[in-house]
């Protein structure tokens, strides 16, 4: 059975699970959540960690160098049991491992790292990408939290998410969970984005580039707290929630869905990435409370 680790500092309380590596809970010192809780009604996730790809595969295959497997949206980090490999007051880290399971769908050799830290009022979270193997390893890897929307204390107040450098990226959108090669005009004017349940009648919003480094998803006016988010090495960003659900998803990724019509190699897909042998990458994001 999964284990739970908590995690504090004076203004935060973090709780995660072995099962993902993934976040369960993100609490302030005055109580309230701000993690999305998982009810399966909507959807049952609540932070999962996208490797080796982030989005479908066509048909839910995927191939490395012509080898060809099954694989589900996602990948497999977020249904996988993680070593939890150190545990302090205000940190833990994580780790995921090829195994005979995983090389049966994906061939590659590898070590997946995760990293929680408190620091006052800011979670880091980080993932190292190894690549274990002599052969080049093909992957994207993806961070999907949910948080609470309205946010608490924001009661009828209207969100939005505002980019840190002002854009106003391109939209992408998905049919049947495959990326468009269109690109529609942005949702988002001077940089904010006014939030509201029709915006995901096609699904995600998807920007696949220009989005920038950081964002502020906050309810103006209100006494909710501001969710200030900076990214690191994820140059892709998704927005998402199912219409109605109290949740949104603010999803800094490196890699994106199979193109519609595309075949199922990894290293074909949008932005994913081709890791030398015994290389590592590094990707994250840092969520502070304000």
């Amino acid at each position: 059975m999964p284990v739970a680790t908590t995690i504090s500092s004076p203004e935060l309380t973090v709780t995660l699970s072995d099962l993902g590596a993934e976040l369960q809970s993100i609490t302030t010192a005055t109580g309230d959540e701000l993690l999305w809780h998982g009810d399966t009604a909507f959807w049952g996730g609540r932070a999962p960690i996208l490797f080796p790809i982030v989005g479908r595969g066509p048909d839910d295959r995927i191939a490395v160098n012509g080898q060809e497997a099954p694989m589900r949206q996602h990948g497999f980090a977020r249904h996988a049991m993680f070593e939890r490999a150190e545990v302090t007051p205000d940190s833990c880290s994580y780790v995921l491992r090829d195994s005979a399971d995983s090389r049966a769908a994906y061939p590659c050799a590898f070590r997946l790292t995760l990293h929680y830290r408190l620091s006052g009022p800011t979670l880091s979270v980080s993932a190292e990408v190894t690549n274990t193997g002599d052969s080049v390893l093909p992957f994207g890897l993806g961070f999907h939290p949910a948080f609470a929307w309205p946010l608490p204390g924001a009661g009828d107040a209207r969100h939005q998410i505002r980019l840190a450098n002002g854009a106003e990226p391109a939209l992408a959108h998905l049919q049947d969970g495959y990326l468009m090669p269109e690109r529609a005009p942005s949702p988002f004017a001077g940089g904010i984005l006014p939030l509201h349940h029709g915006l995901f009648d096609r699904d995600a919003l998807i920007f696949p580039d220009g989005a920038g480094e950081a964002l502020i998803y906050s309810a103006p006016g209100s006494a909710a707290p501001a969710l200030h988010f900076a990214f690191h090495n994820t140059p892709n960003l998704g927005i998402w929630t199912k219409p109605g659900a109290p949740f949104l998803c603010i999803e800094p990724w490196h890699g994106m869905a199979a193109r519609a019509g595309a075949g199922p190699e990894i290293a074909d897909r949008p932005d994913s990435l081709l890791l030398n042998p015994h290389a590592t990458a590094t990707f994250g994001y840092s969520l502070r409370v304000v």
